[in-house]
């Protein structure tokens, strides 16, 4: 019996991507320029079939349609070639499970995400955003992407851990991140094993970084496990461990759950958040209205200089926007898939079990018909007033239904923290010549942005750090880090 998915009543247009190369299909196309493949896609109809590799897959393109793929998930369940890879590397996590295992996962992490969590960690993520920007000096070539990786890193590993790994290891898990998830992409889009069984040495690379990033979260978890088994450390690892005991009556969960959760919240964490702060700060670079409104923000609300605190952080308006504006022009989460697990429609359109559906949050948010000039940067979208249903609904940066983004609440937090902060202290230029080149991977953003910083002037006596304007020119020479070398490859690069 077919399974109908509830949708509204309207005449949907089913259609077929046209350009199939031989064999690839078009995987090719996904990766040469994949966000102006994603942009054709709407012409063909509202769901659009294309090839990857062997495989057939539709992507919807219509909001409605990826509302109704969300609302059931137990028909459009976690899967397809994304997800494919990624449980090779994450396992079982909440971000990654199938549907039947996702309630149970999902509750007992909620407590460690709920909003006042959250508003209790807003004073480390200032800590961590200061701690980062403290080595900056005037006229310094600062490795932008690098810097709010190693952020990201610091914040997602206090949350998980309390302590900050050491930075020799938070630098070794920055460099197999960025590896990762650039590699990761390339085997979702053309998912032909024997493409990354050859020993090249980006496939050399990919696997190295997979191993040794599993490496350290198992070290890391060993090391806890070592001590107290009645630890009180509030972090998540020590939530996890709790349910390995089997402390409160409920079932012990399995240590290759822990591992699994504890990869899955770091992968998520680091990666998408540093992407987004990463895209706000160049954008902001080429709008001095915005940065000014931005900067006058920031000056009003951190007028002591310190890093905003939870009575500070809902004040950030402007801010705010900027930072959703920024979700909308560039989520980091940029494409997804679902398989369906039984026979079913879409769109009028019969699927069979175990067809794969792709949605792009980016390919909703470029939407000329709900959001004018799609291209452009306009925070003010974002005002009271301004939005309506229909543009909420096609906003989803953090997916929807009942497997929206857990950490929705803390992303924002540390995003909305560090982007005032840096804003109430320094200002941030493209280097000449600068020219944007978005290259998504498994995540969509900037990964090899460099800017020149200068301190603001103005700013009061007594901050918690300052720039020495003595120190010679020398000593602030540029810091730039070649993603290349620190085991980044290029999704071109096989």
């Amino acid at each position: 019996m077919i399974g109908s998915v509830p949708g509204p009543a309207r005449d949907w247009t089913v259609g077929t991507a046209p350009g199939i190369f031989p064999f690839l299909g078009h995987g090719i196309a996904l990766v040469r320029r994949p966000l102006a493949f994603l942009e054709s896609l709407p012409a063909y109809g509202d769901l659009v079939e294309i090839r990857l590799g062997p495989q057939r897959a539709w992507m919807a393109c219509h909001p409605d349609l990826v509302h109704q793929v969300l609302r059931d998930p137990d028909t459009f369940d976690k899967g397809g070639p994304l997800y494919d890879r990624l449980r090779t590397l994450l396992g079982d996590g909440v971000g990654t499970c199938r549907q039947r295992d996702h309630r149970r996962q999902r509750r007992l992490l909620q407590p460690g995400f709920r909003k006042a969590r959250v508003a209790d960690q807003v004073r480390m993520m200032g800590e961590e955003v200061e701690s980062v920007c403290r080595t900056w000096r005037d006229g310094q070539a600062v490795d932008i992407s690098a810097a709010m990786l190693d952020l990201s890193t610091r914040v997602v590993s206090r949350v998980l851990f309390s302590d900050s790994l050491d930075p020799a290891t938070a630098l070794e898990m920055r460099r197999c991140l960025v590896t990762v998830v650039r590699g990761m992409f390339l085997r979702t889009v053309m998912p032909v094993d024997a493409l990354f069984r050859v020993p090249t040495p980006a496939n050399r690379r990919y696997r190295h970084a997979s191993a040794r990033l599993r490496a350290i979260v198992d070290a890391t978890v060993a090391e806890r496990r070592r001590g107290s088994a009645h630890d009180d450390r509030d972090d998540l690892l020590g939530v996890l461990l709790a349910a390995a005991r089997g402390d409160g009556g409920e079932t012990a969960i399995s240590d290759e759950e822990v591992h699994g959760q504890v990869i899955t919240l770091l992968f998520a964490g680091a990666e998408s958040t540093a992407l987004c702060l990463s895209s706000a700060l160049a954008l902001v670079a080429l709008h001095p209205e915005q940065e000014r409104r931005l900067y006058s923000e920031a000056d009003a609300v951190l007028a002591s200089g310190r890093p905003p605190g939870p009575d500070e952080l809902p004040r950030l308006e402007h801010t705010r926007r900027v930072l959703t504006e920024t979700l909308r022009h560039r989520p980091p989460g940029w494409l997804f898939t679902r398989v369906a697990t039984k026979e079913t429609e879409l769109a009028g359109h019969r699927l069979p079990q175990g067809a794969t559906v792709m949605f792009s949050p980016y390919l909703l948010h470029h939407d000329p018909a709900l959001f004018p000039d799609p291209d452009r940067f306009l925070p003010d979208r974002w005002l009271p007033g301004r939005t309506d249903a229909a543009h909420l609904a096609a906003m989803m940066p953090f997916g929807a239904g009942r497997r929206k983004c857990l950490g929705e609440s803390l992303a924002l937090a540390e995003a909305t923290a560090a982007i005032a902060f840096i804003a109430r202290h320094w200002r941030l230029r493209h280097l000449p010549g600068y020219e944007e080149r978005l290259r998504p991977a498994a995540s969509l953003g900037p990964r090899n942005l460099v800017m020149s910083c200068e301190p603001r002037a103005g700013r009061p006596a007594g901050t918690p750090w300052q720039v020495d304007s003595r120190a010679p020119r020398k000593a602030a020479a540029p810091v730039v880090h070649n993603s290349r070398t620190a085991g980044g490859n290029d999704v071109h690069d096989t």
